[in-house]
């Protein structure tokens, strides 16, 4: 059956070009769409790629795996690293995508889900945008079909009445569909997707048809084990998805480079200082958190407490980003200690009565020892206190 189409309105902010319902990226917008703010990318790899690609994919299953990781083209076009981590992950995820099968990326808060979710789409179907969110509240028409019902009591179930999910738009267009935050959905609209991902159908009864996935079509959906709100994956959904665990950085500097990349590209957007001034402090951040999450200090002598959060390095990122924004308006332009302690309080103390016994702990345990640290450690004082 036909999908029909959602158009945006005019001055919505959005605009659709003839394809089945792309989004374009407009000159104001604070975020692009991984799609639009490395089109460049994207089309040095589509010219500079010779290889076998899937059906309706705009890359090679190489190339979207170079897009992710990174390299420097025939042409010279450097292509930047969107991942940093374990080549092997990322290959194996694409070729997922390759296959019949649907793809979980799982790991940590933090770990980089959402957004290797968002680039895959983006460099394989050239749109990351048919995205359903995840949460509690998610009914099964977000992963099915719903009804416009104005024109439903009007007129009765029609395919104009018929409004599409972004699962169904993938169906009919052979693109990639995104899930955020699975676990969060509740167990009995989780099960939704069993006859989607495995008879590759989603059957409207009200119209006595179905619509059946075209070649290209693919699900990638991102969960974690951690946080409160889990609902667990019945055991005949797992079977439909190759699992992909995403780890944290395996050592400081691949977790500081993470950081530093993801941060110079969100200040760039705000106009933030450029961040060489502010790389010493960077590192400062994600020693402390990989220290905290370890329950050790890097030099194995010390044994600390871990708070109750996950310390990830997107809350590195966060925190850097943050003492980046105090430095620009509140101070010199270059990231000090200053900047960073109050964001790495907020993160550290998320249970204020038993965090923030580990948190004075590690400051006068570790932090006060180091010789090197005398300005942090005075910062952390004062916004603890």
């Amino acid at each position: 059956m036909p999908v029909p189409e959602t158009i945006a309105k005019p001055g919505s902010g959005v605009e659709t070009d003839t394809g089945p319902g792309r989004p374009q990226a407009t000159a104001e917008a604070l975020r692009p769409h991984a799609e639009h703010a490395f089109a460049h990318e994207l089309a040095a790899l589509a010219a500079a790629d010779d290889r076998p690609r899937p059906a309706r994919w705009r890359l090679s299953p190489w190339a979207v795996a170079t897009y992710l990781l990174g390299g420097t083209l025939p042409d010279g076009t450097v292509v930047t690293p969107k991942y940093v981590g374990p080549r092997r992950i990322v290959e194996v995820a694409v070729t997922t995508l390759a296959t019949d099968r649907a793809l979980l990326l799982l790991g940590v808060p933090g770990t980089a889900k959402t957004w290797v979710s968002e680039h895959l789409a983006a460099a394989v179907s050239g749109d990351s945008t048919l995205l359903v969110q995840g949460t509690a509240g998610t009914p099964e028409e977000a992963i099915r079909y719903g009804w416009n019902y104005a024109r439903l009591l009007a007129h009765g179930p029609s395919g104009d009445a018929l409004v599409p999910s972004p699962v169904m738009r993938a169906m009919s267009h052979g693109t990639t569909a995104r899930i955020e935050e699975l676990t969060r959905i509740p167990a009995d609209v989780q099960d939704t997707l069993i006859t989607i991902l495995s008879e590759k159908t989603l059957p409207v009864p009200e119209l006595g048809q179905e619509v059946q996935a075209v070649p290209g079509f693919n699900l990638i959906a991102t969960a974690n084990d951690r946080d409160r709100g889990v609902n667990e994956l019945s055991s005949a959904l797992r079977r439909r998805f190759n699992t992909v665990v995403l780890p944290l950085p395996a050592t400081p500097e691949a977790e500081v480079d993470i950081v530093t990349r993801r941060v110079e590209q969100l200040g760039r957007s705000l106009e933030l200082p450029a961040l060489p001034a502010g790389v010493d402090e960077i590192r400062r951040v994600v020693t402390v958190f990989r220290e905290l999450r370890d329950g050790v200090t890097t030099d194995g002598r010390t044994r600390v407490k871990s708070p109750s959060g996950t310390l990830s390095t997107a809350e590195a990122i966060s925190v850097v980003t943050g003492g980046l924004a105090l430095a620009a308006h509140f101070g010199d332009g270059v990231l000090r200690p200053a900047d960073i302690a109050a964001g790495i309080l907020g993160a550290v103390v998320r249970d204020p009565a038993a965090d923030r016994v580990v948190w004075q702990e590690y400051l006068e345990t570790v932090v006060r020892e180091r010789d090197d640290w005398k300005d942090f450690y005075r910062a952390c004082r004062e916004v603890s206190a």
